[in-house]
């Protein structure tokens, strides 16, 4: 195992935790699909630029293809979704545990790709999934939360499990730096037509706006989703997904060294509950060998 495969797994839980701060920084001062469109943008330009530089290889015609498709679940749905839901009233930590059921429907299905869960996999998802809900249960309001943002949501969870999955069968071998122009021109295309269409395009370039796309386009995007596809590249997609279980956890103790939120004796057990849980799903017995 190198280094790098040693130190993504927290490298991404951190820079991946990191999107709920960047969202709260933006919301107030940016459209979301238009603020992602630009996002989209950034990352397209720093890719090629870096793809270009170094001469990379690029996918073939096929490959290209699959990316294209895999970058629209993982990229323009899942994002776009999550962002207008929270935008048209969805409250983050219903977002948040919605969004978390991934690992669960990534391990269901799973065997379709040709990964067996074991029973003390299917342990830590369950261990994973409560101690999430333990987190963030002071931020539910489930009542007020169905309609359109809520489905918004609900679609976004489909999209990046689909995306996933989909990127893992059919394209999980690519360059990162080529792949990703595939991926994120794909996620524009489709992104920026709807902003066109469904929003005013407001973006307020201030000093918040300007650390949220930076940050966006230089850590989230072009380290956090490099980061991802590294992991499903050398391991099982259930273990991949698995580590976004603590996610939340890793959200609100930022939140409460930024912003001053409350950081419970809950919220806490629920933090220690969710690293058993993903613990039992990403170690390995002595005798089981990486996929």
């Amino acid at each position: 195992m190198t280094v790098l495969d040693r130190v993504a797994p927290p490298l991404f839980i951190f820079i991946w935790a990191t999107g709920y701060i960047v969202a709260k920084l933006a919301a107030p001062h940016a459209d979301p699909l238009t603020f992602l469109s630009w996002r989209y943008a950034g990352v397209l330009a720093l890719m090629l630029g870096l793809a270009l530089a170094a001469r990379a290889p690029w996918p073939s015609r096929r490959d290209m293809l699959h990316l294209a498709v895999a970058g629209l679940g993982i990229q323009a749905v899942y994002l776009g979704g999550v962002w207008v839901a929270i935008r048209q009233g969805l409250p983050a930590g219903t977002a948040a545990l919605i969004v978390n059921l991934q690992p669960v429907l990534v391990a269901a299905l799973a065997p379709l790709i040709g990964e067996r869960v074991a029973p003390r996999q299917w342990l830590g998802v369950a261990l994973g999934l409560g101690g999430v809900v333990l987190v963030i249960w002071h931020k539910l309001t489930l009542g007020a939360s169905f309609g359109p943002p809520l489905l918004l949501c609900v679609m976004a969870l489909l999209a990046i499990t689909g995306g996933t999955l989909y990127q893992k069968r059919f394209a999980p071998h690519f360059d990162l730096r080529t792949g990703q122009v595939v991926q994120f021109a794909a996620a524009l295309a489709v992104t920026l037509p709807l902003a066109w269409l469904t929003e005013p395009m407001r973006i307020e370039w201030n000093a918040s706006v300007g650390v949220a796309m930076a940050w966006s386009v230089l850590v989230l995007t072009a380290g956090g989703i490099s980061l991802m596809f590294h992991m499903l590249r050398h391991g099982r997609v259930t273990a991949v997904s698995s580590t976004m279980y603590l996610v939340p956890s890793v959200t609100s103790v930022m939140a409460w060294l930024l912003f001053g939120e409350t950081l419970g004796a809950q919220a806490i057990a629920g933090m220690g509950v969710t690293l058993l849980g993903v613990y039992l799903v990403v170690a390995r017995k002595p005798t089981e060998t990486a996929a």
